[in-house]
């Protein structure tokens, strides 16, 4: 892993360059800067969204020449990672990860920087909650880049008309649609419980419709149990899902060798293998298969549970820095702006929380409605997961993730499961 060689000149000029790259919001000017150095980046996105990312970075280097920014992919295990990265005392200078709970944990152990240089830029393009949420002690240690509308359901057309089916807005409507879905010849649910992350998400938005968001915020921080039958009756309404085991592609057996991405093409590919796969607005661009927006492919919202009111869960990844320099420093601040977002909007499957980055950026009308919905959401909770430990809510084969996917094998140990995850949350909290 290289170390940052940096001279006192380009020290100086960076003070100018971030300061001028500030005045440039839009990303568009092709003006060099003088600062130089190597940058190690360890990330969560993998596959195509490396690839978007890579896009971005080169963008980046553009603007930056003398900026070598090497970045390594950990997907799932970037908790992981880090934090032995961190013990052997040699973590990377800039990192991307999926959990402000990490960010937190990091920030408490004096691990991370501060990063309130990139303040100015996050108060013109963001709105305060999400400047709140990288917030800790009063210094900001976490800038989310890329956002995510985790309460969308995507479907295959095709199949859809086949079927002869509409997307539902209720649940009973969802479970009706599933029976008709496999009627038709295709089975409905494809499920990536190979990803336990997944299966978390489909619990919290199955458990703020029907729970409600003032039992869900008190879930988040532990303030009741995992044995409430609030969570008891949302594993049941999980359990209608997991329990139709002829209605997954594979079977439970199947879907817990079955990745994200795999997930997605199932849905995606021609003819479909399977007719929806319950996931966040980033859904397209973890697809390798060619569907096209509105014909191939479309989405509807998460369906409302007893009579639920609109709501949106929602997640990001984070930006944080190990190590404070002039080129980590550059780097942030650039992601900080409507252009570096805007990149990757532009190539789909991504939803950016700048406030900078026009509508006309994301390539098709379904994009463009899921990536704007987190702005018009009344009733917003982020990704309960998320925020937890990472030891109970974002490490694989423990914790949440691994309960779930026993879950999933074995739907009818409601009871049993809601005991699993207390003592695995209780054990977290403490910590």
């Amino acid at each position: 892993m290289s170390r940052l060689r940096i001279s006192l000149l380009a020290l100086g000029a960076t003070v100018v360059a971030l300061t001028a790259l500030a005045t440039s919001a839009s990303g568009a000017s092709h003006k060099k800067y003088a600062v130089s150095g190597n940058l190690s980046m360890v990330g969560i996105w993998t596959g195509p969204e490396q690839k978007n990312f890579q896009a971005v970075l080169d963008a980046f280097q553009k603007k930056f020449p003398g900026v070598k920014v090497k970045y390594t992919s950990a997907g799932d295990n970037t908790p992981t990672v880090l934090s032995t990265a961190i013990a052997g005392g040699n973590p990377p200078d800039v990192a991307a990860v999926g959990q402000p709970g990490l960010v937190q944990q990091f920030s408490a152990r004096k691990a991370i920087k501060p990063m309130d240089f990139v303040k100015p830029l996050m108060a013109k393009y963001y709105s305060p909650s999400w400047v709140k949420l990288g917030t800790y002690g009063g210094k900001l240690y976490g800038m989310v880049f890329k956002g995510a509308n985790k309460s969308t359901v995507w479907y295959s057309v095709p199949a859809f008309k086949t079927a002869g089916v509409n997307p539902p807005k209720t649940w009973p409507q969802q479970v009706a649609a599933a029976k008709t879905l496999r009627a038709s010849g295709t089975p409905a649910y494809s499920i990536a419980g190979a990803d336990g992350w997944t299966l978390t998400d489909l619990f919290e938005n199955i458990y703020l419709r029907q729970a409600g968001p003032a039992k869900y915020d008190l879930l988040t921080l532990h303030k009741i149990k995992w044995t409430d039958p609030t969570v008891k009756a949302a594993l049941k309404t999980m359990a209608g899902i997991f329990s139709d085991t002829g209605n997954i592609f594979g079977g439970p057996s199947g879907a817990l060798q079955t990745d994200f991405p795999t997930s997605v093409n199932n849905v995606f590919s021609s003819p479909p293998k399977a007719a929806i796969v319950m996931e966040g607005d980033f859904v397209p661009g973890a697809s390798t298969a060619k569907a096209k927006a509105g014909t191939g492919y479309n989405e509807y919202a998460f369906p409302s549970v007893n009579g639920s009111a609109p709501a949106v869960v929602g997640g990001g990844d984070t930006i944080v820095i190990f190590k404070d320099s002039p080129a980590s420093r550059a780097l942030v601040s650039y992601l900080a702006t409507p252009g570096a977002a805007t990149i990757w909007a532009q190539k789909g499957g991504f939803s950016s929380p700048n406030k900078g980055v026009p509508g006309s950026a994301y390539p098709d009308p379904v994009t463009r409605k899921t990536a704007t919905a987190l702005a018009l959401a009344k009733t917003f909770r982020f990704d309960m997961s998320d925020l937890a430990p990472s030891a109970f809510g974002g490490t694989p084969s423990q914790g949440e993730w691994k309960i779930l996917q026993d879950f999933l094998k074995s739907p009818s140990d409601v009871n049993g499961t809601a005991s699993k995850l207390e003592a695995a949350a209780a054990a977290a909290y403490k910590k």
